[in-house]
């Protein structure tokens, strides 16, 4: 059994071992249950930062570049802007009143021109040399004329082999009063050879290599592009659409040629008109707008016209 002192001395042991406990490490004296050395320098550190002031951190700036964004930045479909284009005045109310004095259909173009020359029951190839055939015989010359040489070659078998089989003497005895026939035997007979060699008797398909042709001009082979393949691939401007246009004031400035016409009336007059003008004007022509002492009391465009005016 122990003594008293002892049972003081386990007695006063036990409560100090039990206020240590109660207390934690931090209530005991220094040096009785202290924290290792780095737990604490960082709570030191961290009483130093918590004293120190507190840096925020700098706002970025932000560089507003101003540009032009594309139309697909700027609302999806947005259109570009249209430039305004040239157009005569008064040119809708003038082509109304000209289909007016039109309506009929019987000029000479209206049943004797190139749509009418060519044999509608031959073959597509036949067909599509006469058109062109009748076209090389119609430069500087009436429709009843070129109808009537068309009707004479017509009844020899009008093909590329019948012309070339043909003395030019011949030829030129059929094509006669067409104006300038003596150059367009030379001329057919040669285009005649280059189709027959390079076309398999057809003719070719596009402007370029019809103008390429000799004796096609412009005129020739936009018409041909349309009789013929039933494609518009231009204005045909002749000496009657040429000067009727400027007598219209249809072209910006006053032109002096008629390739110089087209050029001017397909920068303006909307392509779905294009395939009517030719017959429209020459018809028109042939009529009433005439190259010399024009009718301009039966026109109805007598008072829209900058040419009566002056009349």
């Amino acid at each position: 059994m122990c003594s008293p002192q002892e049972s003081g001395m386990t007695s006063l042991s036990a409560r100090m071992l039990t206020r240590s406990r109660s207390l934690g490490p931090r209530a005991g004296p220094r040096g009785c249950g202290e924290e290792p050395a780095p737990l604490r320098r960082r709570e030191a550190a961290a009483a130093r930062k918590s004293h120190s002031p507190v840096k925020r951190p700098r706002k970025a700036q932000r560089l507003r570049v101003a540009y032009e964004g594309s139309d697909s930045e700027k609302g999806g479909g947005a259109e570009p802007l249209k430039v305004p284009v040239w157009e005569p005045q008064g040119w809708q109310q003038q082509l109304v009143n000209i289909r007016a004095m039109r309506n009929k259909k019987d000029a000479p173009v209206d049943h004797l021109g190139t749509e009418h020359c060519y044999d509608s029951s031959a073959p597509p190839k036949v067909r599509r040399y006469q058109v062109l055939l009748s076209l090389m015989l119609s430069s500087q010359t009436k429709d009843q004329v070129t109808a009537g040489a068309m009707q004479r070659l017509r009844a020899r078998g009008l093909t590329v082999d019948s012309i070339l089989q043909t003395d030019d003497a011949t030829l030129g005895k059929l094509i006669y009063p067409v104006g300038f026939w003596r150059s367009k035997v030379k001329y057919i007979k040669q285009t005649s050879a280059i189709l027959q060699q390079r076309y398999g008797g057809d003719i070719p398909a596009s402007v370029a290599e019809l103008v390429a042709l000799p004796g096609v001009g412009p005129k020739m082979a936009h018409l041909a592009m349309a009789v013929a393949w039933g494609t518009v691939s231009g204005i045909a401007v002749d000496t009657h659409v040429h000067r009727i246009a400027n007598r219209l004031r249809w072209t910006k400035k006053a032109t002096k040629s008629p390739e110089e016409t087209r050029a001017a009336l397909e920068e303006w007059l909307p392509r779905e008109l294009w395939h009517e003008i030719n017959g429209l004007l020459v018809g028109f022509g042939q009529q009433t707008c005439l190259p010399v002492r024009p009718r301009c009391q039966a026109c109805l465009n007598q008072a829209l016209c900058p040419a009566a005016q002056g009349l």
